[in-house]
């Protein structure tokens, strides 16, 4: 009964936002970001944390200011992601201004070996791998399963719809293997805290527990691995510059080494991207905390 009433509600909210004109269903986004980050103070002191991590040169004022509008950034997004499930292909595409390497990107995967496709809790990441979907491109989303069977349902259904087939993250090992071998795309969000079995690489200065996952599929297989992020841009409608690279190291024979080598190369990427944008960046999560078994 309670999973039933939290996705009543939730399909309520998302038509009601939906179904507003698209400069207001943005702006309401904005206010319920900076309500519950600043007025509620969720996560403040973590936010506070991480920022202080990330630049330390910063003053305490120039931190708040980025916590504030990364609080508006993240309910803009949140909202955007609720209206996934209203776009077509062809309107996602439609919002997307800028394709930096993509030509490049979606030629390698044509060779045929698939490709990794490596983003991060930036910008809006829902809608990177939109895109790589609207682009015609067969692409596998490694996500965690949600508590909510209707929730789950919801979500695989929806991403269906525009291409997407969203891949559980206790059976990615398996998928993504076979999805690679039919010459697929492995979108996974690279850049979370790892309890078990990461390996720390630097990010904003700090060593950073991190997942191996997508370093390992790609030297394992020899498909390549790229960073696709999609940085949301300015205005009444949501519209994206979508970049993605190519990340490369130059092997050295010792395995273990070389993922955290890759590992370290595509989270230089993000962090690059980050410290471009940092009011587009997830501050509320733990992404230093220490409390990973590494290798």
């Amino acid at each position: 009964m309670r999973d039933r009433l939290e996705y009543a509600l939730f399909r309520l909210l998302r038509g009601v936002l939906t179904l507003l004109p698209e400069p207001a269903s943005r702006a309401l986004g904005s206010g319920l970001g900076w309500f519950v980050g600043v007025v509620l103070g969720l996560r403040r002191k973590v936010v506070r944390e991480n920022l202080e991590i990330a630049f330390p040169d910063w003053t305490p004022a120039q931190r708040r200011r980025i916590a504030r509008r990364s609080w508006a950034h993240l309910g803009r997004e949140a909202v955007a992601t609720f209206r996934l499930s209203a776009e077509t292909p062809a309107s996602v595409r439609s919002r997307i201004e800028g394709w930096h390497g993509f030509d490049a990107f979606a030629a390698r995967v044509q060779e045929g070996d698939g490709a990794i496709a490596v983003t991060g809790h930036f910008g809006n990441w829902e809608m990177a791998g939109a895109v790589v979907a609207a682009r015609g491109l067969p692409i596998d989303a490694v996500a965690t399963t949600q508590r909510n069977p209707l929730f789950n349902r919801d979500l695989v259904e929806s991403r269906g719809d525009l291409g997407m087939t969203i891949v559980p993250r206790d059976e990615a090992p398996r998928r993504v293997l076979k999805g690679l071998r039919k010459g697929h795309v492995a979108g996974i969000v690279g850049d979370q805290n790892v309890a078990v079995g990461g390996i720390h690489v630097e990010f904003m200065g700090r060593p950073a527990a991190t997942a191996r996952g997508a370093a390992v599929f790609a030297l394992r297989t020899g498909a390549p691995l790229f960073v696709g992020l999609a940085v949301a841009l300015p205005g009444s409608r949501w519209r994206y510059r979508f970049s993605i690279e190519e990340v490369t190291i130059e092997a050295s024979g010792d395995f273990d080494e070389d993922v955290r080598r890759l590992t370290q190369a595509h989270t230089d990427v993000l962090e690059r991207a980050v410290r471009a944008h940092p009011e587009q960046y997830f501050w509320p999560h733990k992404r230093w905390k220490e409390r990973t078994t590494t290798k």
